[in-house]
Formats: C-alpha cells, structure tokens, sequence
C-alpha cells in the first residue's frame, strides 16, 4: 500500500456519510476522525478488527482496490516517524488496537480508561436509524414507564427523545401527579426526571443493541457449528492432518460461549422486568450498574463471533453447506480458529451478576 492510495481517500465531509453511521453503529469499526491525532491521514483513516481479532489501520477500503491495513507496529515505517521514539499517535493507536470492541459503549468506558478524549461525542453514540431500528426491542423497557405515568404503554413512542418530551411536558393531570409521584421514588426533583430518562434510555437502548446484536449472531454461528458437523462425515477430511482436531476444539468453545451469553440476556431480563413494580433510586442504579459491568465483555465477545461469522459468510455464502469441503476445511483451520481462545476468557471474565 502506498501514501498516494491513503492520500487519495477523501477527507471527512462535516455532515455524515452513510459509511460514517454505519461505522457508529458498528462492533467492529472506530472511525479515528473523532480520536485526537497529530499526524493527518490518520484522521481520514479506522481502525477495523480483522479475521483474527487483531485491530488493523484501515487506510483506505473499496470495492475495487479492497482494504489497506496496517499493523500498528507498522505505522512508524509508512508515515517516516522516528523509529527510536514512539510518537504520541502510535502510543494511542497501539492501545486503541488492543480494545477488544469498538462498539459507542464499550469505547465510553475504555477511552475513558486511556485517557483519551474525542473530538465529538456524537461518535460515542448510536446513529438516530440504529436507535429507531431498535424502539422493538426498547417496548419492554418503556411500556413500564409509561404505565407509570400515563396508565398505559399505548402511547405512540418511536425513540426515547419522544420519551423524554412525552415526560417534559405530560399534557394530563393525572399524568402531572403520577410524574411527581415517580420523582420522589427516585429521590429527585421534578425538574431531574427528563435528564433521568435521558440515562434510562441510554442505559437500556445500550441492553437493545447488544441484544439485537447477539439475534443477529447466534443463528450464524448455529449454521457454523452445521457446516462442522457436515464436513466431520467427509471422508477425505477425516485423514486431513489437524481437521478433526480443530473440530474438537472449536465445537464445545462455540456452544459454550453461546451457552453462556444467551444466559447472560436471560439473567438481565429477569432483574429487568420488574423493575418499576417497586422502583426507587437504589434499584435503578443497580441495574444501571450492572449493565454497564458487562458492556466490554458482551462487545467483545459480539464482536469477535460477528467479525468470523460474517467473514466466513462473505466468503461462502450463507448457504455455505454447498461450498467446497476442502475450502471450508482449510478456512476453518487457517482463519476460524484464530482467536477463539481469547473470545473464550472475554466471556469467562464477566463480572458475576449476582455480585454486580
């Protein structure tokens, strides 16, 4: 890859592109223009997570040339820093790489962890189409609210902006009193609820996302785990040196990450649902806290079981059953495997529920 390829990407339009909401949206992708930089190019690149989990500079990315990675290590060689000092980019760059998530909450916690600040704070939030995408998922967090306030969840609310206006200014009585009631279970002033729901929102569209993440994700890895077991009956690779190997290491790992992050979201619901039969101030920030606990570990194991199961999937299909044996085989031992260790002690470092 050369300066030139780099050089002639076009720097960032102040309005957003399509590709800047995706990568907003995005477990895999942390667009460097709202990280502050020295060296230019390097705002007009990302850092993506490769097929091995590894987070590579991605200087350029099309159809037609493909996608221009560097390792961090790298970086001093093409940008002509001095090799006996690390400069302050690679510094930032090396830590960012190492994240295990790049997904709006994982990287609130770690940049603040760093000590990084962002040039914009709206990259540390979800696109308004992602949050909107998600309002199916929020039902079950704001039908009980508003059964607090207004008697009924029937009220036609696509985000949680509405939410916070519905609340801002209730256009019933009743709604007024019930408000004021809720206020004080939550030991805050009237004038606090809006700013309240604002971290009630964020708090459970961040539960959403990482669900609507995981729906996503688990019946590719089912298909996965299929694909094993149809190529395990292939003769031909039943004496391929390493093949049933890999099988037997990959298959219990897979089921047993699913296993537990499926559980995982079982647990959440159950301290979730009945929240507001008795809320207080103490129970919110309960269940804020334990959420928050597990944003890094659910990011990153989302991410890393995404970024596999969609590479595989680029490159064979989603029916993929039908591919060649012996491409899927060496695919599974060459580039599959990489990496599932680590996804395997991200998820056995959750935090315990019960304690969190």
């Amino acid at each position: 890859m050369s300066q030139a390829q780099a050089a002639a990407v076009a720097a960032p339009d102040e309005k957003e592109t399509k590709a800047d909401l995706l990568a907003r949206d995005s477990l895999r992708i942390l667009p460097l223009s709202c990280i502050p930089l020295e060296t230019a190019p390097l705002q007009r690149a990302r850092i993506v997570k490769n097929l091995h989990l590894q987070g590579v500079v991605e200087m350029f990315q099309d159809e037609s040339t493909g996608s221009g990675q560097l390792e961090p290590d790298q970086l001093p060689t093409y940008f002509g820093w001095d090799p006996n000092k690390d400069h302050a980019d690679l510094t930032r760059i090396r830590a960012l790489s190492s994240l295990s998530s790049y997904d709006v909450y994982s990287l609130r916690i770690e940049l603040r962890r760093l000590g990084i600040d962002v040039n914009d704070h709206k990259a540390l939030t979800l696109s308004e189409d992602k949050s909107k995408e998600l309002a199916g998922h929020m039902k079950s967090f704001t039908g009980p609210l508003l059964q607090q306030v207004y008697g009924s969840g029937e009220e036609n609310i696509q985000d949680f902006g509405q939410l916070v206006g519905l609340f801002a200014s209730p256009n019933k009585a009743e709604a007024q009193k019930n408000l004021k009631k809720l206020a004080d279970k939550l030991e805050i002033d009237l004038i606090e609820v809006p700013a309240f729901l604002e971290d009630y929102a964020d708090t459970f569209l961040s539960l959403a996302y990482f669900k609507d993440c995981l729906d996503d994700v688990v019946p590719k890895v089912m298909s996965f785990l299929e694909n094993i077991g149809d190529l395990r009956s292939n003769l031909q690779l039943q004496r391929t040196t390493g093949f049933l190997e890999t099988c037997d290491f990959m298959e219990p790992r897979l089921n047993s990450i699913i296993t537990s992050i499926t559980g995982r979201f079982e647990r959440f619901d159950q301290h979730t649902k009945n929240l507001w039969d008795d809320v207080s101030a103490t129970s919110f920030q309960r269940i804020r806290r334990l959420i928050k606990s597990h944003h890094k570990t659910v990011g990153g194991v989302l991410c890393g079981m995404s970024t596999k199961m969609d590479a595989w999937e680029a490159k064979f299909g989603t029916n993929s059953q039908g591919a060649a044996v012996v491409a899927r085989a060496d695919f599974i031992m060459s580039d599959m495997r990489h990496g599932i260790v680590r996804l395997e002690e991200i998820e056995k470092s959750a935090p315990d529920i019960a304690e969190a």
